[in-house]
């Protein structure tokens, strides 16, 4: 099985939702502390093409920092590119990558669309 990868904020209880699933499971993962260790350009873009999403589509829309500067606002989506790269918070959570393909974890049950093993095991 290719690598997982969480990307985790260890105060968010749903990003705490998924981790623990995938420890119950024995699942092996790496977490990604991405407050801590932001995501370069790079790999936000890579982790875009694994969701299938754009950039405006993985923002926390209930953030504070979201509602106080961004909200109702028209931007284009390069620009929501560099927002979230300058602003990590804003990046919805969790998301868990495995191969070519990611989710966001909400619930957490939804790691199992990514990975080759059924939601009871």
């Amino acid at each position: 099985m290719p690598e997982i990868i969480i990307y985790h904020n260890g105060e968010c209880s749903k990003s705490k939702g998924a981790l623990e699933l995938l420890q119950e499971r024995g699942i092996p993962h790496t977490i990604r502390w991405y407050l801590a260790d932001p995501l370069t350009p790079a790999e936000l873009m890579a982790l875009l093409g694994k969701l299938r999403m754009q950039p405006s589509q993985l923002m926390r829309k209930h953030e504070a920092l979201y509602l106080a500067k961004y909200q109702d606002n028209e931007i284009p989506e390069p620009e929501w590119f560099t927002i979230l790269i300058e602003n990590p918070i804003l990046l919805e959570r969790p998301i868990v990558a495995c191969g070519d393909k990611a989710v966001v974890a909400r619930p957490a049950e939804r790691v199992f669309e990514i990975l080759t093993l059924p939601a009871g095991q």
